[in-house]
């Protein structure tokens, strides 16, 4: 009875085999690319190490096994030197050398009232980072306008005005900073400048991307009623692009905290100067508190930046598939 009630299969009729036929030889040669692509990419990967490691003295793999003993090695001698060391407080090690005389960093701000030194020099990055954003991005806020083929019909402005941009963001930061250095000198202002010039480029063409998408029926309707380009921009352009320029600048500022850091290391000042002096001095109670604070403060910048970035753009934007 259940046999019987069984419908037979439906044949298939010539164009829907050759169909099924086409698809499954697309699947094969899928499979076969997929493979292709996986054995070429792993020949350039180890052929990539063979070189690193020949360019290493042909150390590299032969010191593979003492990758953590450095770690390991480097421990302070109590924990909590650690934090004696993050806020500047007297240790019970104290021999006269820079390694335990943690209070000779204060910043006193007023009586004993102190600001830590690591505290202080992180603040300096924080500086060099966001002046650098509001700067860069202030810039590129400008240039955006000129490079959108929306609201320039001049090829040659936009040709201009693109290439200086990818100029800028060409180079990194910290190759920037080492070129400015020579003019400039070592410190806070050679870093704000290499950090902003890369801002500019970097800021620069996600805005002008951001425009081209823009809705052109307010500037439509400006146009007109007469208005002229600048107001056409103010009025109808700016309104539309500005939560995702906001959005932008503060994904920019998370990027800026961070190179700030690598460039103090190469004497851009702040709280990488500091790290490159502890861990090149062997001071390991002062280098595990720095990258303590430095893990800190990052995550905290992180965290208030997607705050506020959600609360421009709106939740929708970080939800998959809005």
């Amino acid at each position: 009875m259940g046999a019987a009630s069984q419908s037979p299969t439906p044949k298939l009729s010539d164009a829907t085999r050759a169909v099924h036929r086409h698809y499954q030889e697309l699947a094969q040669t899928k499979k076969l690319y997929s493979f292709l692509t996986i054995g070429i990419l792993s020949v350039i990967l180890v052929a990539a190490l063979w070189f690193a490691n020949a360019s290493n003295s042909g150390k590299f793999i032969d010191r593979l096994p003492y990758f953590f003993d450095f770690v390991l090695n480097f421990l302070p001698d109590d924990p909590l030197e650690i934090f004696r060391a993050l806020f500047d407080l007297p240790s019970p090690y104290a021999d006269g050398s820079l390694k335990y005389d943690y209070e000779e960093g204060r910043h006193y701000l007023f009586g004993d009232l102190y600001l830590p030194e690591y505290f202080y020099e992180m603040l300096v990055t924080l500086n060099i980072a966001f002046v650098s954003t509001l700067l860069g991005g202030g810039i590129a806020f400008v240039l955006c306008f000129f490079a959108a083929s929306n609201l320039v019909g001049s090829k040659a402005v936009r040709f201009v005005v693109r290439r200086i941009m990818e100029l800028l963001r060409a180079f990194p930061e910290i190759v920037i900073a080492g070129l400015l250095a020579a003019i400039l000198s070592l410190g806070p202002i050679a870093a704000i400048a290499a950090v902003s010039i890369h801002t500019i480029g970097a800021l620069g063409k996600l805005f002008f991307e951001v425009v081209e998408n823009a809705d052109m029926k307010p500037d439509e309707g400006l146009r007109a009623a007469g208005a002229s380009w600048i107001e056409r921009v103010r009025f109808a352009i700016v309104p539309q692009v500005l939560p995702n320029f906001t959005s932008y600048a503060l994904l920019r500022a998370e990027i800026n905290v961070r190179a700030s850091t690598i460039i103090g290391a190469v004497g851009g000042g702040g709280i990488g100067e500091v790290f490159r002096l502890s861990l090149s001095r062997d001071h390991a109670a002062k280098t595990y508190a720095i990258i303590l604070l430095l893990f800190v403060t990052i995550v905290a910048v992180d965290q208030l930046s997607g705050w506020l970035r959600r609360k421009m753009v709106g939740d929708q934007a970080f939800q998959f598939g809005a």
